[in-house]
Formats: C-alpha cells, structure tokens, sequence
C-alpha cells in the first residue's frame, strides 16, 4: 500500500507492458519524485548490458510514457516505478499525491469535508421516535457489524475545501483527513487532464490507454479480503458482512460501500436494496392470489362445464386432414390451470402493481434525497468532463483533412485554446451523419431481426404440430410438446441475441463519437435497453396479443405456406400459454445469466490469464511471485466497466414483474429469489474480483429512472390489454350481467362456441379415417358468430361487437383509474422528505453562525499578534538555534528522499 519508504501512500497505479532484447540479471528499483530520476548505483559499472535498437513503436510508446510522467511530477505528483531489466514484463508506475497536491485539487474540484462544527440532527416527533426505536431493536440482528453514520444522531458541518479556510476543518493528520477513494479520485482527475505533446496534446489517460502506451489504470485495494490475522481493512470489512452469501439476511451497509467503491456504485447498490425489499410485499400478495386461484378452482363453473364429459361438445379438427373431432372435456386439465391465473384477483393484483411500481419510483426519490444529504450531495455541480480519446481523434482527422499547415500547428502548440473549441474544432451533425444513418439502419434491422426469428419460431410451431399430428403415438401431447420447445428454442435465442445486441450497441455508438464518456453512455444505455427489450419481450408480446387472432373460422382458415394453417390458442385460452412462456423465459434468464455469464465466465477468464501469466517467459521472478504486492494482485483481478450491466439486467426483470404481472403473479416472488442472490453475486464481484473503480460523484441514478418510469407507466397499458384481450374476464362478465338467464356463469361455455356444419368443409380437408363415436353434423369452435341457420352464416354476431366494446371500455376505465391512483400516490408522497428538507435548512443556518464565529476568532488572533510580536521578537534573538531547525528538518527529509531512490529489490 506504499513507496518502498513505508511512509508515502500509493494513490494510484499505471500498468504496461515492456520487451527488450537485453536483460540483466539483477532487479533494481527506481523512485522517481518531484521531477528527479533514480539511477541504478551500479550504472556505468563493467558487465553492463548494452540495450539493442527497441523497434519503433515501442520506442515511441517509451518517449509518450516518459513525457506523461514527467507531466505528472510537474502537476506535484510522486511516482515510484521498478527499472525494466528483464527482456520483458510488466511495469507498476506507483502514484502518491503529497498534502499539497490534494489540497489544490481538493478545492479545484469543490470537495466537501467535514468541519469541526458538529449537530446533532433533529429527532422525530414522540410517537416516530418510539416506533424507531422499537424498529431499530427488532432489525438490529439483521444489521451487519460496521460503523454507519446515517443513523447516527451527531453529523459535521460539509464545506468544500478551501486553502484559505484551513482553520474550518478538523485536520488532525493530513496522511488521513482524505480517505483512499477521494485521494485517488483526485490523481485520476490529474491523469485525465494531463496533456502528452508527443501525441499532438492527446488529453489525459483515457487517451493513452486507447493508444496501449499504458495497459492499466487504476487504484489500489485496502489490502487483501482474506488475509489471516485480526488487522481489519474496508476490504476486509465488506467482504465478512457484505459480500458472502452467509450474511445474504442482512442489511447492506450502504455507507461504507459508498466510502469504499463511491457514490455511484453506492447509489446502485442502495437502489438494488430498495427494490428487493419492495419485492416483499408484492410476492406475499402474489402467492395469496396464486392461492385464492387454487382455493377457488373448484368452484369455478366455466371450467367443471368444460370437464363435464355429459355435455360433449364436439370440436371441430385443430389440422386438416389428418386430425379428428374431438371432445372438449379432453382440455379439461388446460381450463383447470388457467383458472389459478386466470380469477378476478389478479385484476385487482393489477392495479396493485402499477401503484406498486409508483410507490417504488417515489420512495427511491425519498431515499436518494436522505442519501444525498447524509453523502453531502446537495447542491453539488455537475463535474465538467474531459472529451473521449476517440472524438479528439476524429476532431484531429476533420482539421487535418479541411485546414491548412498553420491549423495543424495550432492543434500541435496550444493547449488552452484546444479547450475553448470553436465550431472548426469540433464534430458537427454533418460529421456525425453518416454515423447517425448507420445508426438507424442498423437498429431497424435488428429488430426487424428479432421479429423475424419470432415469426421463424411460429412456423417451427405450425409445422411441428403439424408432423407430430400425423402420429398416432404423439397426437394426444402435440400442444405440449410444441410449447415447450418453442420456449426454450426462444429463451437460447434471447440469451444469444442479448450478448450480440449488447456488442452491437457499443459499436453503433461508437460510430456516433460521443464527446464525454457521460453522453456516450447514456446513449449507450438507450440503444441496449431497446435492442434487449424488443428481444426479451416480442415472444411473450405474440403470445399475449397476437397468438390466435389470425385463425380464421371452419371452412376459411388462414394459411402459411400454403397448407398449414395459423396456430390457435388452447381451449382454456392463451393466458396459460402466455404464463408458461414468461415463466421459462424470466427464471430461464436469471438462473443461466447468473450462474454461467456472472460467475462462470469471470473465473474462467481469471484461470486463462493466471496460465498465461505462468506459461509467459520472464514475466515475474519467484520471490515476487511468493509474496506479490498489492499492485500485482489487483493487475490479475478483471477491469471495472460500468455498472450498465447490472442495471440492465435488473431493468429487465423489472418489466417482467410489472408488464405482465396480470399473466403470472409469482413473478414478484422469483424476482425476490433472485436478488437476494443477486445482492451478494454483486458484492462479491465487486469485492473480490474486480479491480477497484474510480469513486465518482454523482447525485442520482441518471437515466435508469427514467427508463423505469417509462416502464411503470407502459405496464399499467400492457396489464389493462392483457386483462381485456387475453383473459376470459371481460367475456364472462358481458355474459354474466347481460346473457345469464340467473345471473350465474352457468351456460358460458356454451355460448362462447359457434357453431358449423361440417359438410361446409373445404374438399380435402375433412379428417381421414374418422374414429369418432357418433355421426357429426355440426361441430364447435371458439368465437362469437352467428350459427350456420341464421341469416347471414359465420359473420360476427351481435354477442362478439358487445364482447369488444366491453374489452375497450374496460381497457380505458383501467388505464384512467391507475394512472389517476398513479398520480394520487406521487402527489401524496413528497419526493423530500420533511425532516430532510428541514435539516437541510437548519444546516445552512448552523453553517452561517460557525462561519462568523471562526471569522470573528481570526481577526481576534490577527489582532493579538501585533501585540506579541515585540516579546517574539526579544525571544527569537535570544535563542540563535531557533531558526536553522526548519533547516535542520529540510536536509533531513532531503537525504531521505535521496536514501529512497536508489533501494535495491
């Protein structure tokens, strides 16, 4: 965690990769510091190694690399690094920040920290108080053992740094007063900002990266996890009460995740909690009504009239030729499930969840507000950022191609004026057009793409039932056979098409050359949820509102391919088969994502390099390898990237809870499953295997909101079509209160069957063979037409238009009465919550009359000195020796300094 001095903190680590045709056989180590290199003592010595000619672009990455750190040691940072005397291997470029250095950038970047004024926060009225307290007793099992300050009653006064306020904060020891995340915050904000000449003034380290002359960025670990021993580091700490699936019953402990990994990734973790806890309520009420369906099955009449063989309706063939009549007393099992979804509960389990959802949304808003005042977020700007390497490259082409020498030399010589880019100096629409274009293009084939596998799917369906038809043996199980392949045919397609769209989606944006890495993932996000919504949700969406529209009736069937005929829904309708598709596809999703992309996949890449670092000649001798420095370790552990990942599969599943929770409510109850999981899976990964992230400042969760509101908002429409299309509730009411003679459901069975004369069937398409018990004349199929008798034969009748008015009113009911209970609970609940707004206000009060006291206390001591300096000044003639100690300390830490460069390995 140090120089080889064990006093200066390393803050920072850059990483490359070096080969050369010499070596020498001994091992030196080089501090460079404050602009002066470290020589090997032995230098000049006989036996030397005399280094061949390196190959040009080694040499030139050598040059860039020499430049950039003596750039860095101008901006006042320390570098330490090993001497390269092997033929090949990997360098550390070790990075401390001297007090100096985080003090100007402290106050550059408007760090906040605390003063020495502390409060203590307002309590709740009496009754809040005792509830808290008998709440904080109850969970306290449940809470993990680490300090946290958001419970605490005492909070500091925040005010960002200043070099001129000194006197305001508590600074007890300047090694400590900035934690490791914000120390190495600040050299990454160096890095990104410090310019390289060689590289026509190439901004910061991103650049470099891009170019290989780096391999590597990044901060250092505190220390080892699983390190034996009682000496305890945050590391260590999170991964015992955070990060092992043993503790997967306790409370996150947000606020050191957030010192340790930053406010972003502390923002995802505490929106993940959220959310699984939200999961709670919503699965309990879920299973219950799971459980009225299987407590009501019984006395369900639509489905004992169907099971009741004494009423034989006799159906018309599913297929030509090759298929029989059939009575519908053989679907009884089908209509039996559908009812355990299929009930009026999971109407009103509808509704629930779209206020549900709105709840969630709110709540977030409350907690990332309480979060943000305890994090000191308020009133934070948004941090300017750098431009990417990619879009000061196409900035370099567009000028080398459209201006003349003197332009050039301008992009080459000044620094300050490439920040102030005119309209020359930067991407117009016109460079990014053709960029745009292909980004059109390409997203509309995918999804074209995407429905075009799902119609491959229909046809795989038609055409199988249509083969295992034709087989005796396998006739009766055709529909369950067919399902089930086709769904898991679709979940391996989805699981494919995600990691393709995934990778397509980076590309396309790319081609879009974004200026700032915040606006390229932004859109980045944009593109990959649309891409993998389309795919995840356009089977469930055919299943839901297509399948079984576009049959046609007896004696005029729509066909594809000429001669097989468009599928129908079962018997019991499309709800149990919509059930089933999101079911297999939701757990099928979660359970191979989880255990094969999230876990499987990251080992396997740690055992690939872990052999190729061991089969690699003279990549590390054997005493670095039996006892490896913490910038080793942390090389071998995966490159952060994002948090895009997590919160798109999290995003996912929230459209699965919410779009169509009408068709399967245990979704709720397997989204719980899986995050609890889910929450340690994360903390592990993040914990154990990944190096560590940049911390960044951040106020909000950015664009995932608004994804996830568009999401709330979209499910309450997709539960309202669901309810009225694809479910039998709209039908058995219309009948209930307008065709039951009683009032009752007996008889609906019989009247959503129309009937048809079966000689009216097209030449060659009558079944064959027929083994049916009695002579048919009429045989029954689902839809409202009129009978073969009346009038105007198989058009709709009057029972379909009543059917269809019903199921669109019911649909504009539904959506009006959510969204206005949607809009009812948002105006009910305040986004800030009170006592947070009133700390808030009480802070800035508190912090005016601190201010003027330590004011008012300055000018007194500046007053008082004038009047004490005649006395100082007779004891500083006094003593002669009190004057060259500063001296005396100076040649002390210079000799130091100097012992400390040249220290042999």
């Amino acid at each position: 965690m140090h120089f080889h001095d064990n006093q200066r903190k390393v803050d920072y680590v850059l990483a490359y990769h070096y080969r050369k045709r010499g070596a020498h056989p001994g091992h030196a180590l080089a501090v460079i510091s404050n602009g002066e290199t470290g020589k090997d003592p032995r230098a000049g010595a006989p036996g030397d190694i005399d280094l061949g000619p390196l190959d040009a672009l080694e040499e030139e990455r050598k040059e860039l690399r020499e430049e950039f750190e003596h750039n860095l040691m101008e901006a006042g940072l320390e570098l330490e690094k090993d001497l390269e005397s092997k033929s090949q291997g990997s360098v550390f470029v070790r990075i401390h920040a001297p007090w100096q250095v985080l003090a100007r950038e402290a106050e550059f970047l408007k760090i906040k920290v605390p003063t020495k004024k502390m409060y203590e926060i307002k309590s709740e009225g009496s009754i809040a108080k005792t509830f808290n307290k008998v709440l904080q007793k109850l969970s306290s099992p449940l809470k993990p053992r680490v300090p946290e300050h958001t419970h605490s009653r005492m909070k500091n006064l925040s005010y960002p740094f200043s070099r001129e306020k000194m006197y305001l904060y508590n600074i007890q020891d300047k090694d400590t007063f900035f934690d490791n995340a914000t120390r190495s915050r600040i050299v990454h904000e160096i890095l990104k900002r410090t310019t390289c000449s060689r590289a026509n003034n190439t901004m910061g380290i991103n650049s470099l990266i891009a170019s290989n002359v780096y391999e590597a960025a990044y901060p250092l670990h505190d220390g080892e996890y699983d390190s034996p021993g009682d000496d305890m580091n945050d590391r260590k700490l999170l991964y015992q009460e955070w990060a092992r699936y043993g503790v997967f019953y306790k409370f996150q402990p947000i606020d050191l995740i957030r010192k340790y990994f930053g406010e972003k990734i502390g923002l995802y973790f505490a929106w993940l909690g959220l959310y699984t806890s939200f999961l709670i309520p919503s699965s309990v009420i879920g299973v219950i009504v799971f459980l009225y369906g299987c407590a009501t099955i019984e006395e369900d009449i639509p489905s004992k009239e169907m099971c009741d063989q004494q009423n034989a309706f006799t159906m018309c063939p599913l297929c030509d030729k090759s298929c029989d009549y059939w009575n519908l007393s053989s679907a009884c099992g089908t209509a039996r499930a559908s009812h355990l979804f299929d009930n009026p509960a999971t109407v009103f389990f509808s509704i629930f969840m779209a206020l549900w959802a709105t709840m969630f949304l709110e709540n977030w808003k409350r907690l990332q507000m309480r979060l943000g005042y305890f994090w000191d977020l308020t009133g934070i700007d948004e941090e300017e950022e750098h431009s990417r390497p990619e879009y000061e490259t196409k900035v370099r082409e567009k000028m080398l191609k459209e201006s003349d020498k003197s332009v050039v030399q301008k992009l080459g010589t000044s620094t300050t004026e490439g920040e102030d880019e005119d309209d020359d100096d930067k991407l117009t629409w016109r460079d990014r057009f053709p960029g745009y274009l292909m980004n059109f293009a390409s997203i509309l084939f995918m999804i074209a793409l995407t429905f075009s596998i799902v119609f491959g799917v229909i046809v795989y369906r038609i055409t199988t039932a249509a083969a295992l038809s034709l087989n005796k043996a396998t006739r009766s199980n055709v529909r369950v056979t067919v399902t089930a392949t086709a769904v898991i045919i679709n979940l391996v397609v989805i699981l494919i098409l995600d990691e393709i769209y995934g990778a397509v989606a980076k590309w396309l944006t790319k081609i879009e050359v974004p200026k700032t890495e915040q606006t390229f993932e932004e859109r980045l996000i944009l593109k990959a949820f649309l891409l993998k919504f389309v795919n995840a949700y356009s089977p469930i969406f055919y299943v839901a509102f297509f399948k079984g529209r576009f049959v046609g009736r007896p004696g005029s069937y729509i066909y594809v391919f000429d001669g097989y005929r468009m599928e129908e829904c079962a018997p019991g309708g499309c709800l149990m088969e919509l059930c089933v598709q999101l079911s297999i596809i939701m757990l099928g999703k979660q359970l191979i994502q989880n255990n094969i992309f999230e876990i499987g996949v990251p080992k396997l890449k740690k055992l690939f390099r872990k052999l190729k670092d061991e089969t690699e000649p003279g990549e590390a001798d054997s005493a670095h390898s039996k006892h490896p420095e913490q910038w080793d370790l942390d090389y071998s552990l995966e490159p952060y990237t994002g948090l895009t990942p997590e919160y798109m599969e999290m995003i996912i599943q929230f459209g699965f809870v919410t779009l169509f929770v009408a068709s399967f409510p245990l979704a709720p109850v397997f989204a719980l499953l899986n995050n609890v999981i889910e929450v340690r899976l994360d903390a592990k990964k993040f914990v154990t295997e990944l190096r560590r992230p940049d911390a960044v400042r951040t106020k909000d969760i950015g664009i995932w909101f608004d994804i996830l509101s568009g999401i709330g908002k979209f499910s309450v429409i997709s539960n309202a079509f669901v309810i009225a299309v694809t479910s039998d509730f709209i039908p058995r009411l219309v009948y209930q209160y307008s065709y039951s003679h009683n009032g009752t459901l007996h008889g609906f069975v019989n009247h959503t069957l129309s009937f048809f004369n079966v000689s009216q069937l097209k030449e060659g398409t009558q079944p064959e063979n027929s083994q049916f018990d009695q002579e048919v004349q009429f045989c029954r199929f689902k839809d409202y037409r009129e009978p073969p008798w009346a009038p105007n034969p198989y058009e709709f009748s009057k029972q379909y238009w009543s059917v269809l008015s019903a199921r669109l009113a019911f649909v504009i009911i539904f959506q009006n009465l959510v969204m206005f209970l949607s809009v009812l609970v948002d105006w009910m609940i305040p986004d800030i919550p009170t006592d947070i707004s009133d700390q808030i206000k009480r802070e800035k009060s508190l912090f005016v009359d601190f201010f003027l006291k330590a004011e008012h206390e300055k000018l007194r001591l500046m007053e008082e000195r004038p009047r004490r300096s005649p006395g100082a000044g007779r004891r500083s003639r006094g003593s002669p020796t009190a004057s060259p100690a500063p001296s005396g300390r100076s040649q002390l830490g210079s000799s130091l300094s100097s012992g400390s460069q040249h220290t042999n390995v």
